[in-house]
């Protein structure tokens, strides 16, 4: 994936360049024009390298991949642009060489056509100049949103509120308050006191169970080195109840098959999350008891669609629960929920996974991501007759270090007996 991106960057600084010096723009003829811009795109893959290959501090390796985010974002645009120009063009020289011409000689219109295309104006710039500086203006404007959702948006926490209405939930139980976090990516982090911020938020709203719904490292155990003590402050009067995520397997780190040092690595995670003092459940169930009332807490593996790993076995998890008057699931990916979920009796399911891609607009009335294309429930509170499901976008972030509008969350529930009133 790597040698694709650096591939496709390269593709799309040759097009730019050579649009760029077919234009009457003085400056882009400069020695010192094209010396910076292959100077910095060189610069830019070696960085994206050695950021793959080499363990180097967080920060440098999120200043890297930001310049590239950034660069690649605002360049992708640009192409957009100029490729419509050129279809444009193309389409006139198309129709130049079938209109009719003085000359009926289909070598003497070849010639004709070339001549320059008959778009220079009598004031001002040509149409592919005007585009060509349009497109200038216009793949730079990414830039200030994505840096701005560095500089802010990654540790900017939200804590979001969310009443589940259950009928059939024991009145033990009502007013129970939840807080679930998920997708942590602690290799990620490079700011410890603002995680810290984040964690003491979560505590201040005093929940009485926490759910965390998977993937605590990027690929390896050792990136909670720096943050177990952190995220060992959380805790809740009946728990922490936690789940894998498909990063925790290491998967994207040791490949596919299975090999010694990557069973090390997962029973390492795992140990983590015992070690915080949460309960890790593998496809098993715990019961929560208040006045001789009950409830069951269900946890899978990750069962994702696609290339993310089905090591999740519901049923298993399941067993033992029929009595439970109601059933709480933690499943990492949503996708999990139409798969299976809706085939059972499970009352509401947890997950996270999505990031909300980390993108987009988020309004209490209105929320848009380019996730929605791919997961159908990707962010929020999802219903469908007596089952529920909730998506939360994260606590941390993978990739691009920032966040642009989908903020990191921190969801409260609180579980009603009853109907969910009409609106």
């Amino acid at each position: 994936m790597l040698l694709i991106n650096a591939f496709l960057l390269l593709v799309f600084d040759f097009y730019i360049f050579f649009a760029l010096r077919a234009t009457k723009i003085k400056v882009v003829k400069k020695k010192w024009f094209t010396i910076l811009w292959w100077g910095y795109s060189i610069g830019l893959l070696i960085g994206l390298l050695i950021a793959a290959k080499l363990n180097i501090p967080l920060m440098y390796r999120s200043v890297i991949l930001v310049a590239f985010f950034m660069t690649a974002t605002s360049k992708f645009i640009f192409i957009l642009i100029l490729l419509a120009d050129d279809i444009r063009r193309g389409g006139v020289w198309i129709s130049r060489l079938f209109s009719p011409r003085k000359s009926e000689n289909l070598a003497d219109r070849i010639e004709d056509l070339s001549e320059p295309l008959p778009e220079k104006p009598t004031h001002g710039i040509t149409r592919s100049e005007f585009l060509t500086k349009s497109g200038i203006l216009v793949a730079s404007l990414p830039v200030f949103p994505l840096a701005w959702g560095v500089i802010s948006g990654g540790y900017d926490y939200q804590i979001r509120r969310q009443k589940l209405y259950l009928p059939n939930l024991p009145a033990s139980f009502h007013g129970m308050r939840i807080a679930q976090i998920s997708d942590v990516h602690s290799g990620s982090f490079y700011n410890k006191k603002a995680v810290l911020g984040g964690v003491e938020m979560l505590l201040n709203e005093k929940p009485d169970v926490t759910f965390f719904t998977g993937d605590l490292v990027n690929n390896v155990a050792s990136e909670m080195r720096d943050y177990q003590d952190i995220f060992t402050k959380v805790k809740s009067d009946l728990g922490v109840y936690s789940v894998l995520g498909n990063h925790d397997y290491g998967d994207y780190y040791f490949g596919q098959e299975d090999s010694a040092q990557k069973r090390k690595n997962l029973q390492d995670v795992i140990q983590t999350h015992k070690v915080m003092g949460w309960d890790l459940l593998m496809d098993e169930n715990r019961s929560l008891k208040l006045n001789n009332e009950e409830i069951s807490i269900v946890g899978v593996q990750n069962w994702g669609t696609g290339r993310f790993p089905k090591k999740g076995d519901l049923n298993k998890a399941l067993n033992g629960t029929d009595e439970s008057a109601v059933k709480l699931l933690l499943s990492h990916d949503p996708s999990h929920w139409r798969a299976q979920v809706l085939d059972t009796d499970v009352d509401v399911m947890f997950a996270g996974h999505t990031h909300g891609m980390q993108f987009g607009v988020r309004g209490e009335h209105f929320q848009w991501s380019p996730a929605k294309y791919i997961y159908k429930e990707w962010a929020g509170l999802y219903e469908e007759k007596d089952q529920r499901l909730y998506v939360n976008v994260g606590y941390g972030f993978l990739g691009y270090p920032g966040r642009v509008g989908i903020l990191p969350e921190i969801t409260v529930f609180e579980l009603i007996k009853g109907e969910k009133p009409l609106v």
